[in-house]
């Protein structure tokens, strides 16, 4: 695996996970909620917030646009009217981007159309984060990945010859990727969040770093995925869940989020390295609870040790009872009262 550079951070191997809250549309098309949303992210530990960047009539046919849309979520009459309502303009992008720099968190947005990918670079963001819905979209990947900044794509609504199609897009024009185990759906069930395929991934695809972007409930998932090797973790995020709007319900609000972060750096914490040693943190417990080589009965100095002078007791101060057959045979130096703990310089070693 690779690393990227994410403006002024990296992503990949040997580094913590790139963590994304993901705002989306959950500003309502309102910039002071936006504002809101990426101060409280950055308060939580995100080291990233994404919003999603539309040209609504680049996106959707008219018939597309024209479509009833009446429910408890909408923001309009159409399904036009509802997207265009909850776009943000160009100046309110502008705006978040210098908030960003100001609070020292990276801005980004998924661009949904080529102009919406231009407005973006010109924006002069670090990354650019293709959604789900653009995997098979192989003009928007190629416009996209032309612009030679790292590409992070996720993988919902995708079979694995499809992600493999879009990787073998992209890679020659652009090898700057990252690949998301994602699943589509909002919230999503447990058991269709599939973490093993981050293993796929990590093997179908070593020169790209992988992650995960996850729309189930609860917090439990992304821990899990980072001790599965995801290097960078995106999460739906909102002020609150029940604030009108279809992706609230499959977001984490502020505790929640909060709690994820300390729990995935808890997991890198505890991830540590493949060797299996005794930690200095254990050794006086050690000496509690470890087992010694005791003596059954009195024991005279000079006298042959057989196995019935000898028991294992704590504490573990004396001779390892992994040693008691190096001890059979051998001389005691003193005397040794019955319910002591036999001591290297109990035995006479060599002859």
């Amino acid at each position: 695996m690779r690393t990227l550079q994410l403006g002024n951070l990296q992503a990949g191997e040997g580094q913590p996970a790139f963590i994304i809250a993901e705002i989306g549309i959950n500003h309502q098309g309102n910039v002071d909620i936006a504002r809101e949303l990426v101060k409280t992210a950055k308060e939580c530990g995100a080291n990233a917030v994404k919003l999603q960047k539309r040209s609504i009539s680049r996106i959707l046919t008219k018939e597309g646009l024209e479509m009833p849309y009446d429910n408890r979520n909408s923001f309009g009459k159409t399904y036009g009217e509802h997207k265009k309502a909850l776009e943000l303009s160009n100046s309110d992008y502008q705006t978040l981007n210098t908030y960003c720099r100001d609070l020292d968190i990276i801005f980004s947005a998924s661009g949904w159309d080529e102009e919406s990918i231009d407005f973006l670079d010109e924006l002069d963001v670090p990354f650019f984060k293709m959604t789900s819905a653009d995997m098979t979209n192989f003009p928007l990947l190629t416009h996209t990945a032309q612009k030679d900044k790292p590409m992070i794509m996720s993988t919902g609504m995708a079979n694995m010859e499809m992600v493999k199609s879009a990787y073998s897009l992209v890679q020659p024009i652009n090898n700057q990727i990252a690949i998301l185990q994602c699943t589509s759906t909002y919230p999503s069930a447990f058991s269709e969040v599939h973490l093993n395929v981050l293993q796929t991934y990590i093997k179908e695809f070593p020169d790209a770093v992988i992650g995960y972007s996850g729309h189930e409930q609860g917090i439990a998932i992304p821990p899990a995925a980072v001790a599965l090797g995801a290097k960078i973790i995106e999460r739906h995020f909102t002020l609150d869940r029940t604030m009108k709007g279809g992706d609230h319900s499959a977001s984490l609000e502020p505790q929640g989020f909060a709690k994820m972060v300390r729990d995935i750096r808890a997991i890198e914490d505890a991830m540590g390295n493949s060797q299996k040693e005794i930690q200095e943190s254990e050794k006086p417990v050690f000496k509690k609870l470890g087992k010694s080589i005791v003596s059954a009965t009195d024991i005279t100095s000079g006298t042959p040790i057989t196995t019935e002078m000898l028991t294992t007791k704590g504490p573990g101060t004396g001779i390892s009872p992994m040693r008691i057959k190096e001890i059979i045979g051998k001389i005691s130096t003193r005397d040794i009262a019955e319910d002591q703990v036999i001591m290297e310089e109990d035995i006479q070693w060599t002859t």
